[in-house]
């Protein structure tokens, strides 16, 4: 079974990276409309500092958001879908494999390229570290939770604004708290990554099933 989920994992970063835009289309989107704001606004250090971790937050939801549509895409127009879901390896432990996948291939590049817009808002060493640390308690989340919406909308064309009208709500906790914990320090901040947390736990024992459930009834 782990054979069969690397196999998957490798392949969908493979699909990803000849993708129009590849690896390289959400991150670049995601510090693109990071650093905009400071360039736009050009208000005081303080208000930078202020507005960071919302900009920064909102920014990575949008990135996350404009790479969902390719997570089953591919699999549907060659139809692979139809070979993960009569292979040994239980859809549910496949889907679990595509979003770690998509968690390689775009959340990480996000948290990497976190520190350099930390720059353009003049944050700090400490605030810089707690929005990198933020955002690694909650992009499997917010990757979970995006997997659920791109099943529901499996085998749909243009269903990215569709996509983003399912995912965006249920995503809105963990926006709220990945802005509280990378504004706080002390303990807020302890306890806002713990909800973080929770929030990723969560989605990891319940997406995976509910999206393979979904799957299958796509497939029929």
């Amino acid at each position: 079974m782990m054979r069969a989920a690397l196999a998957i994992i490798r392949r969908d970063l493979a699909v990803f990276a000849r993708a129009g835009g590849g690896l390289v289309l959400a991150p670049g989107f995601f510090a693109l409309v990071a650093t905009l704001f400071p360039l736009a606004l050009n208000p005081e250090p303080g208000i930078l500092r202020l507005l960071a971790p919302a900009v920064v937050w909102v920014a990575g939801v949008l990135a996350v958001l404009m790479s969902l549509e390719r997570i089953f895409g591919e699999d549907i127009e060659d139809g692979s879908l139809d070979g993960l879901a009569l292979s040994a390896l239980p859809l549910e432990l496949a889907v679990l494999a595509k979003a770690l996948a998509h968690l390689l291939a775009f959340g990480l590049p996000l948290v990497a390229l976190a520190p350099l817009v930390a720059l353009a808002y003049r944050l700090d060493g400490a605030a810089t570290l707690g929005l990198v640390v933020a955002l690694l308690a909650g992009l499997p989340a917010l990757t979970l939770i995006g997997m659920l919406g791109a099943a529901l909308t499996a085998g749909l064309r243009r269903a990215g604004a569709l996509v983003a009208l399912i995912v965006v709500p249920l995503e809105l906790p963990v926006l709220i708290f990945g802005v509280w914990s990378a504004a706080a320090a002390g303990p807020e901040a302890a306890a806002g990554l713990a909800y973080l947390g929770l929030f990723s736990l969560a989605a990891l024992l319940v997406v995976p099933w509910v999206a393979a459930a979904v799957l299958r009834l796509v497939l029929e």
